[in-house]
């Protein structure tokens, strides 16, 4: 194959991979006014159904929009050696080929996040205060912007660098020591991610004494889950909608929920739901889908082994000579197609797993309570009652709500 045909071959994926996306969203879209199914007709009234009908096609113009803007950036950047320019760039700042791949990836990143900010403050400020979800200030997402950013040179810039050391003195033998090093990155981030991570941005407090405890610390006994590890958080100070999630294992599993949650929902529909986040620590679904993230990471670090050293990847892009940057820049958009089959797999799955922890929260307390949660929790989020299941069947990692009551 020569570059000329590899340089077709990538441009050719991602526009391919952008039509995937719009034909999808176009035929969600067209979902939009179906007649919502007589089971779950009571989750809107008139006027909220209007409203979620106004939030849905809003949401879909601007991801419309912001899938163009992002086809467009990088179609120049192809198109006028964009590439090329910042790997003349980064090698003329640096001597050290680590240091070269670091910039180079690093101001990319940068570069694509700075672009996408007035889109992420539009989203934020205009759509999702027009709907009454927004109460992140300006500050605060300022902060929240400048704290990912610390977390992604420190946490994403130290991995990277191991990565490129350990390419340096393996060769193309790399992929082993790179799989067990992410392997452990891995088991600690979700074993501690709740107590390195999350209290960057959210405070945590253990669930107060008080109604709500004793009865959830009655089901916990009755479970076997230790309810030190329950904990509510300030999502409040972002937006209005709510949620809850498990996370961690062994010693380090908490079930926490968003205090939006507790004040949404009454006793009995916050224990069903968090019967619903205990059901995944019992089923194993986070062990599951840690070590089914650890086999992808395997499978595409062998890949890149493979191929991460072809100077065809660098010529396709106008470079005479090879490097690490340029050669996973290549392979990430050509693995896309396998990554886009990973997520499929990921999220049959997930559906699965989410419909055994509603049936856990069942048999163990009550499926009546969970399915008024789950309508509570929908309708103050306006979700979308009827998506195309072609896009359900691609995106979703969670059923939707029909599913879910169908099945309860």
């Amino acid at each position: 194959m020569s570059p000329e045909s590899v340089f077709i071959l990538l441009i050719l994926i991602i526009i391919l991979n952008f039509l995937k996306d719009y034909y999808l969203s176009y035929l969600n879209s067209k979902n939009f006014g179906n007649k919502i199914p007589k089971i779950i007709s009571d989750v809107y009234d008139e006027k909220k159904y209007l409203e979620s009908q106004n939030y849905k096609q809003t949401q879909y113009k601007f991801s419309k929009f912001l899938k163009f803007y992002g086809l467009i950036l990088i179609l120049l950047f192809f198109l006028f050696d964009g590439f090329l320019i910042l790997d003349h760039f980064t090698r003329d700042l640096f001597d050290s080929s680590i240091l070269v791949s670091l910039s180079f990836l690093g101001i990319l990143y940068f570069g694509n996040d700075i672009l996408t900010i007035p889109f992420s403050i539009y989203y934020t400020f205009v759509i999702e205060e027009r709907f009454g979800f927004n109460k992140t200030t300006l500050k605060l997402f300022i902060l929240d912007k400048i704290k990912s950013w610390i977390i992604t040179i420190l946490l994403g810039g130290g991995i990277l660098y191991f990565l490129l050391l350990l390419v340096d003195l393996y060769g193309d033998k790399f992929w082993i020591p790179a799989w067990i090093f992410l392997t452990i990155i891995s088991v600690l981030l979700n074993g501690l991610y709740a107590q390195l991570i999350v209290p960057l941005f959210n405070k945590q407090t253990k669930l107060e004494e008080g109604d709500l405890r004793s009865q959830i610390e009655d089901y916990s006994q009755k479970v076997g889950f230790d309810l030190s590890n329950i904990f509510v958080i300030d999502g409040s100070k972002r937006s209005t909608k709510a949620n809850a999630y498990f996370s961690g294992f062994g010693k380090q599993k908490r079930v926490t929920l968003y205090d939006t949650l507790i004040n949404k929902l009454n006793t009995n529909q916050i224990i069903a739901v968090v019967a619903h986040e205990i059901g995944h620590y019992k089923k194993n679904h986070i062990i599951y889908n840690l070590i089914f993230s650890i086999i992808q990471t395997g499978i595409m670090l062998y890949l890149l082994s493979i191929f991460i050293f072809l100077p065809i990847f660098s010529l396709s892009l106008g470079i005479e000579e090879s490097s690490f940057h340029i050669g996973i820049l290549c392979f990430s958009i050509l693995f896309s197609p396998i990554s886009e089959l990973i997520s499929l797999i990921f999220n049959i799955y997930s559906r699965k797993f989410e419909f055994e922890a509603d049936n856990f929260a069942k048999k163990t307390f009550s499926g009546k309570y969970l399915i008024e949660a789950l309508k509570i929790l929908s309708k103050d989020s306006l979700s979308n009652l009827t998506p195309h299941p072609k896009y359900v069947w691609w995106y979703y990692s969670h059923p939707t709500l029909l599913q879910r009551i169908l099945r309860l």
